[in-house]
């Protein structure tokens, strides 16, 4: 079972860091600015405020990530308005918020949306040519699976 959306010609890319790739990330959006430049761009209170400081692009800010930045984009993945996420994390190091991390990974997968957790990967996904048209996304129905087996269960009482 599946439905279809469509990410249009100029994306909605969530652009956040942990501290530790903050500095990487910054670089990766610096040499990539003139194509990001073309979109729309969000960020988490201190990774958007960087960007705008270092780099001079527009970012709608979040909340810092442990204060429940993650949770808002992960928000605006589900309702459809982020369709790309650029996500530097490090995974050695103890978060707090790791269960807020491994949530907002959890719906970019589930919304079917491009994700790019390191710089070669990132640097992939900017340079694909899907980056620079619309582009049909094929999204797995989750609800009505979840309906089906609610119905089995209901049956087997």
């Amino acid at each position: 079972m599946e439905t279809s959306t469509k990410i249009a010609k100029k994306k909605h890319i969530a652009l956040i860091a942990h501290d530790y790739r903050k500095k990487d990330l910054i670089e990766w959006v610096d040499f990539n600015r003139g194509t990001l430049s073309e979109h729309h761009l969000y960020g988490t209170g201190t990774t958007g405020a960087l960007i705008e400081q270092k780099v001079g692009l527009p970012v709608k800010r979040f909340m810092s990530g442990p204060l429940g930045g993650d949770q808002q984009i992960g928000a605006k993945i589900a309702e459809g308005v982020i369709n790309c996420l650029i996500f530097f994390w490090d995974p050695l190091a103890p978060h707090p918020h790791d269960v807020d991390v491994k949530a907002l990974l959890r719906i970019a997968t589930v919304c079917n949306i491009p994700v790019a957790t390191n710089r070669t990967t990132a640097d992939f996904l900017i340079s694909s040519p899907l980056m620079e048209k619309q582009f049909e996304v094929l999204l797995y129905d989750y609800e009505a699976r979840h309906k089906k087996e609610a119905k089995k269960a209901l049956e087997s009482d």
